[in-house]
């Protein structure tokens, strides 16, 4: 249990006890999440999802600001359309839910519930792409997948979830990979201005790379047990699937051409993120830019003549500014009313009694911190959106300190597997597919990422002391 004197929540596992119990406590006790009827399935209950709608929001503005548009695409793939790119349908083959009938009808051909769009996305994009004119093709799809997950936990591995995903088509090779390079910078910049949280990006080894891709690149982020999280990744295909599905285009000069793809993608995984960075033995810490409320107003005393008229003034204004604001004014004590708002994770609560009233102030208390402040109401709307914004850059400076102090480097195994233990160990690795079945066979940690513009030379692996090709972020992962 919580051991901090001051907290009131005593219902929620301690981070350093039992930190997956604590996940699970938190997420069910603030009404994030529910189990299914379904196994592996999750409801996202309305709180979660505002979260999630707030991170569609983000993301999605960001998409269109680089030239993107939303489409949507069938559930459903054909069988024979999934088995066209050979490595993509054995990369997903143990994932892969089938339909077999309709109704009583038994189909001539299985569908395939879509575990990702790249087979059918692609059957439509050699349809309407015919000349250069039509390039580049630039769409992003909010949508379902389901990938038959044998071990699952919400928001962070669920065999359905929900997610983003990215498919364009360009004319050349330099191209493709400057979207790959692009959209993985906008996943990093909404990382940490959005979501407050630090994040390194890379290429992803051969193995760990997306089935049928020539490279993936990924951000990879420290979770407070010091285990990583992939948050998201973006994808250069090469030709691969131009070729497998045909999509061509007639050159300037006359030449038929296939295309270069990408593909890219984030998911509800980013919440289960949020939840294990962010949060403490009180419950959800929230990053104002993706908090359902950023202020909860609470009202002491509120029997007395003219606290409720002034905290809904205090609402109509904050409303009025943009800042996403509730007032509770239920016939909840105010000490329960103070725990359920703590443990929701909204970052400022205000409180405003008779006294307060006097003095023509306010007190905000911040959920970061704890720290309680005694402030005008005069311009009340300004000050409480200058705390959000150092709210947010508390959380992320945390964060960063967190995962700096958690990261190692290793010139041997004895080092790797002693910080693996707690957090990322950089290492330099020779690349080879053996050297990193070993190293997790022996440590339990896989290649998160390899950062390509570090020096390797004269440098060698970490594990079989041959000279080394990548420097490498090694780690316990989820």
């Amino acid at each position: 249990m919580a051991k901090n004197n001051n907290d009131f929540v005593t219902h929620i596992a301690s981070r350093n006890e039992d930190f997956p119990q604590w996940y699970t406590d938190v997420i069910l006790k603030t009404d994030m999440v529910d189990y299914s009827v379904v196994k592996g399935c999750m409801v996202i209950k309305p709180y979660g999802y505002r979260v999630w709608e707030l991170i569609q929001g983000e993301m999605d503005k960001r998409f269109k600001d680089t030239g993107h548009v939303n489409a949507y695409f069938p559930l459903f793939i054909p069988e024979s359309l999934l088995k066209k790119e050979a490595e993509h349908v054995e990369g997903f083959a143990p994932e892969v839910a089938w339909v077999t009938h309709g109704g009583e009808e038994k189909l001539t051909e299985r569908l395939c519930v879509r575990p990702t769009s790249e087979t059918i996305i692609c059957s439509m994009y050699s349809k309407w792409i015919q000349s250069y004119r039509d390039l580049p093709v630039l769409i992003n799809q909010w949508a379902n997948v389901v990938r038959w997950e044998k071990s699952t936990r919400p928001f962070l591995r669920t065999s359905e979830f929900l997610w983003q995903e990215g498919h364009t088509a360009h004319a050349t090779s330099e191209e493709a990979q400057e979207e790959t390079q692009r959209m993985l910078e906008v996943y990093r910049e909404f990382a940490e201005n959005v979501l407050a949280i630090p994040v390194i990006t890379g290429e992803k080894s051969e193995k760990e790379k997306f089935a049928g891709a020539v490279a993936t690149y990924t951000m990879e982020a420290m979770m407070q047990d010091g285990k990583a999280l992939q948050m998201g990744t973006s994808h250069y295909l090469g030709d691969n699937f131009a070729k497998a599905y045909d999509i061509t285009y007639l050159s300037k000069d006359g030449k038929l051409e296939y295309c270069y793809t990408t593909s890219w993608g984030t998911s509800t995984r980013m919440i289960g993120g949020v939840i294990m960075v962010h949060g403490d033995d009180r419950g959800l810490v929230l990053p104002p830019k993706v908090a359902p409320i950023q202020v909860v107003i609470i009202p002491v005393a509120q029997h007395k003549p003219g606290v409720l008229d002034k905290a809904d003034e205090l609402f109509n204004e904050l409303k009025a500014t943009g800042i996403r604001v509730k007032v509770d004014d239920t016939d909840q004590s105010v000490g329960w009313k103070f725990n359920e708002y703590e443990m929701k994770g909204v970052p400022l609560r205000l409180e405003v009694g008779p006294k307060d009233i006097e003095k023509n102030q306010v007190v905000l208390v911040r959920r970061d911190t704890h720290e309680k402040l005694f402030v005008s109401i005069d311009d009340l709307a300004n000050t409480i959106s200058g705390l959000l914004n150092n709210i947010h850059k508390t959380l992320f400076e945390r964060a960063l300190a967190f995962r700096e102090a958690k990261t190692t480097n290793a010139v041997n195994m004895e080092e790797l597997a002693e910080g693996v233990k707690s957090g990322f160990v950089r290492a330099m690795w020779c690349g080879e597919r053996k050297c990193e079945d070993e190293i997790k066979k022996e440590t339990g940690a896989t290649t998160r990422c390899m950062i390509k513009n570090h020096d390797v030379e004269g440098h060698v692996c970490v594990h079989c002391g041959k000279l080394a090709k990548a420097f490498t972020y090694f780690a316990k992962s989820y």
